[in-house]
């Protein structure tokens, strides 16, 4: 018997079977939005607000916010969940032929983002990313952004067989110029096929492509698995899976007496520090121009940043059943088992005492079962994107994720359960209105 949770999952798998890139999972994530009657808000555009609107807007592509506005803001404030769209992969590069001996053609690639190198290996890949692409108008040149994915198996990353490499099982360094550059085809293409494919599948000249951003992922299908179904298996799970549940709980919680945001960003995975990640301005320039858009002014808004709360969404480790004991003992998390709140003493999470109990209340509101994580005090941890956007905009922020295995994997396993209990804290949570009342007493209401 399937559980019912999977019916979720199912569709989690059609998203990231649709997301191969972070540029593919922001138009999927788009789409979802335009079928739910949101309007889209162009940022090089003035933006016309009203009570009750919803809308987004979308910066390089590959980060996405959306945001519903309340009818009844005598004292609003903004209920936020932000969670990112890029995973761990291999960038192709510009001049990206490599050939061997004249027999074989490689395509030259770089690491993005810190994956696991040997789960690449020996797996069917694709090839996806954005081209802009160059077209003649009355007015002068355009230029183009078109999304591309070959939708087939079309490179490969061979292992070195164990007669030439005895020790691999002992432990190997991976050189990514070495030993993760991709085969393509054999030494019989012409010099440029890569650049006459790419523009064969978008049926332009190839004189018209001018830049581009491609990467390789993994074309291994998602799967429901286990003795009871109770596990998924799939690439960039981390972190579309929080994106997904995310957006589904934002698109049922409501709070009339709130402007409640939804955030993906991109580059999360190498450090945030871009014009579309979450070190940028993106975030602030959005709050900031919804505030103007509906009549607050400037102090307005800092009040309203005052009453907000925001759910900082980036998957987690859990228990590991080969390795125990590479978590900590009492705050440790497993599948199946709830969210995960994710607390650090050094801040690489910003939960504190005030957001973890305000999230364990919300949590407690729609039934659902919440862990706690903390890193070993003798193992360096991971940091996300929470505490680099409150770097920009300060407010109360928990840092949370669902369980999972492997992560950085180009295949990654978490618990079926779990995608629905973010879908029904998400939703819990933007249905409550947060007020600050000061001297460390906030208030959370339904």
């Amino acid at each position: 018997m399937i559980e019912p949770e999977t019916a979720a999952v199912r569709g989690l798998m059609d998203f990231l079977n649709a997301s191969p890139t972070a540029f593919h999972a922001v138009e999927a994530l788009r789409q979802m939005l335009l079928a739910e009657g949101f309007t889209e808000l162009p940022e090089s555009a003035r933006w016309s607000l009203a009570p009750g609107g919803s809308y987004f807007t979308t910066r390089n592509g590959s980060s996405i916010l959306a945001f519903r506005v309340g009818t009844e803001l005598s004292e609003p404030g903004f209920t936020l969940t932000a969670s990112h769209s890029d995973s761990p992969c291999f960038k192709i590069k510009e001049n990206a032929e490599l050939r061997v001996r004249d027999r074989y053609v490689q395509l030259n690639t770089e690491g993005y983002g810190g994956m696991i190198c040997s789960t690449w290996l020996d797996r069917p890949l694709g090839v996806a990313g954005r081209v802009l692409v160059r077209t003649k108008t009355e007015a002068g040149e355009r230029y183009e952004t078109r999304l591309l994915d070959f939708g087939r198996d079309l490179v490969l990353i061979p292992n070195v067989a164990i007669h030439m490499n005895r020790k691999v099982n002992e432990g190997f360094a991976f050189n990514k110029q070495i030993d993760m550059v991709p085969l393509f085809g054999t030494g019989k293409l012409e010099k440029g096929a890569f650049r006459r494919m790419v523009a064969a599948e978008l049926g332009v000249d190839e004189k018209d492509l001018l830049g581009s951003d491609l990467f390789l992922y993994s074309r291994t299908a998602p799967t429901v698995w286990g003795a009871e179904n109770e596990f998924v298996s799939a690439g960039r799970l981390d972190d579309l899976e929080c994106a997904y549940g995310t957006l589904r709980g934002f698109l049922r919680g409501k709070n009339d007496r709130n402007i409640q945001v939804w955030c993906c960003f991109d580059n999360e995975e190498v450090g945030s520090s871009t014009k579309q990640g979450a070190n940028s301005t993106l975030l602030e320039d959005v709050l900031r121009r919804i505030a103007g858009g509906l009549g607050f002014d400037d102090e307005d808004y800092r009040c309203m940043v005052a009453r907000s709360f925001m759910l900082s969404c980036d998957n987690a480790h859990a228990v590991h059943p080969n390795h125990p004991e590479k978590t900590d003992a009492t705050n440790c998390t497993f599948m199946n088992e709830g969210i995960v709140i994710k607390s650090h003493a050094g801040q690489r999470y910003t939960s504190d005492g005030v957001s973890v109990a305000l999230f364990r209340g919300v949590c407690e509101r729609a039934g659902v079962p919440v862990q706690y994580f903390a890193n070993r005090s003798d193992e360096a941890g991971g940091g996300t994107l929470g505490n680099i956007a409150m770097a920009h905009v300060s407010m109360n922020t928990v840092d949370l994720g669902l369980p999972q295995l492997a992560m950085h994997s180009a295949y990654e396993t978490a618990g079926v359960k779990d995608l629905a209990y973010l879908e029904a804290a998400s939703a819990a949570f933007y249905q409550t209105y947060f007020a600050n009342d000061g001297q460390g007493c906030l208030r959370a209401e339904v």
